[in-house]
């Protein structure tokens, strides 16, 4: 039985870094009752390629929570893709040799939100979605991989850059409030 319930492997040991940062200089209240909302089985994932979304229930509250991963940059997945000969086997050996590479497996957050009150970047209710993805990265280490995009990755050559937003001014209204006739 592993000492520490989240984070016991290195890819879930990343996520547990997110929320539990060793920049921190003082100790963080909310990291308690996280743990205890994650461990108590009170956050339901639901994992669409990049973005996770998940919805908390405690007592008489609801909330929603979406974090977002940043995808890998295309010299990422060319170092993962020479070092991990089958990617469909993710081990702590494999986080070894990626970081003997120089690539550090672990993930960047590209935007998180909470529908709660608190109103900050770490609610209650993200860093129990953050331990509970940790969580789940340790039964499957795969799924480390799988948040960052590598799998839906671009072929080389390809333009790995699509745009999040779109410019206003860009768009062209005849063309894009016309009905279909």
């Amino acid at each position: 039985m592993p000492d520490n319930e989240f984070g016991y492997t290195p890819w879930g040991r990343d996520w547990v870094r997110l929320a539990e940062p060793l920049r921190q200089t003082r100790p963080e209240p909310l990291l308690p009752r996280a743990r205890s909302i994650a461990r108590n089985d009170g956050v339901r994932l639901v994992i669409e390629a990049r973005t996770v979304r998940a919805h908390l229930h405690r007592g008489g509250q609801a909330s929603v929570a979406h974090v977002e991963v940043a995808p890998l940059p295309h010299a990422a997945v060319t170092t993962i893709a020479r070092v991990i000969a089958d990617p469909t086997v993710v081990t702590d050996e494999t986080h070894r040799a990626l970081r003997d590479a120089g690539y550090s497996p672990a993930p960047t957050l590209a935007s998180t939100d909470c529908s709660c009150s608190a109103r900050t970047q770490r609610c209650v209710h993200l860093l129990a979605v953050l331990y509970t993805i940790a969580r789940r990265v340790d039964e499957n280490p795969r799924l480390a991989l799988e948040l960052q995009g590598y799998f839906d990755a671009p072929a080389p050559g390809a333009d790995a850059t699509e745009p999040r937003w779109i410019r206003i001014n860009t768009l062209d209204p005849g063309r894009f409030f016309d009905r279909a006739r």
